[in-house]
């Protein structure tokens, strides 16, 4: 076989198939790389690593365009990772390609799935990897995905810690700057929490007995089809923050949800968590997450 003329000829036809259907480029990326990896993995096994470096300079002079020695090399990676992972046309090779040098099977897994679900960009996928999504996730909820379990609950996606961007450069951290900053960018924030939160209103203003009292956020989610009430505090978790969240999500609950709607979900996000205090929290509805301040 003449591996060279195989690759060459691959790249020609998708360069080809990329100008004239351009409704199939992605699948024609696909197909062509795992063919060329394919062809790269044998030839280097029968003539060393060294014909990379010849390949990559008789494509470059030939066809025009840089196959450098990395570009090769990455395509040769790419169908090996094909190998032990189902491939999907919803994601380009780009996508594929920066997960290459993630090690371990159920992170990959994990933000192949994040993709297709949320449709990410390739650069809304690097900012995540960036951000160790996965490395921030409970290890139950990790056990769970792993095992492709469906009865994952709101509290399992949601990170820990919780990044928040100080866009503004505030130089001290009140609740109120705090909840400003959330606000800037409320679509990241819901994404820390994970799936399916949309946005109500911020300081969503109660009545309990005379007086009026207001919600930091008040949020739902769409899949559990939930109220989420969120307080935020810009210190250690204290035992009063529990009954005021409490509180909060039982006027929700009273006088927002409806009978179809399951019971309100209660999140406080403190500067540092204290575990002695959520230990005896009999309430499995609140949980208590920490922030980090970018």
């Amino acid at each position: 076989m003449n591996y060279y003329n195989e690759i060459k000829n691959e790249l020609i036809n998708n360069e080809i198939t990329k100008r004239v259907k351009d409704y199939s480029k992605n699948k024609s990326d696909l197909t062509t790389y795992y063919n060329v990896g394919k062809l790269l993995s044998e030839v280097g096994k029968h003539y060393g690593e060294g014909i990379i470096k010849e390949y990559s300079n008789r494509l470059t002079k030939e066809l025009g365009k840089r196959y450098s020695i990395t570009t090769l090399k990455y395509i040769r990676q790419f169908y090996e990772f094909s190998k032990s992972h189902s491939l999907s046309d919803q994601l380009t090779y780009t996508h594929y390609k920066i997960l290459l040098p993630l090690k371990n099977e159920n992170e990959v897994n994990y933000y192949i799935r994040l993709s297709i679900k949320n449709n990410l960009s390739v650069r809304e996928l690097k900012t995540r990897i960036k951000n160790k999504e996965y490395e921030r996730l409970d290890e139950k909820t990790k056990i769970k995905l792993k095992e492709e379990k469906t009865n994952l609950e709101v509290k399992d996606l949601i990170k820990e810690p919780i990044l928040i961007e100080n866009k503004s450069n505030y130089e001290v951290i009140s609740e109120k700057v705090l909840q400003n900053l959330i606000l800037e960018d409320i679509p990241s924030f819901l994404d820390e929490l994970g799936t399916g939160f949309t946005f109500i209103r911020n300081e969503y203003k109660i009545k309990l007995g005379d007086r009026y009292n207001y919600i930091d956020l008040l949020l739902f989610n769409i899949n559990y089809n939930c109220y989420v009430v969120v307080e935020l505090k810009v210190t250690e978790l204290k035992k009063e923050h529990i009954g005021q969240i409490q509180t909060y999500m039982n006027y929700i609950d009273k006088n927002l949800k409806t009978i179809n709607q399951d019971k309100t979900i209660g999140i406080i996000i403190v500067r540092k968590n204290n575990k002695f205090i959520m230990e005896y929290c009999s309430d499995k509805r609140i949980l208590s997450k920490e922030y980090v301040i970018l």
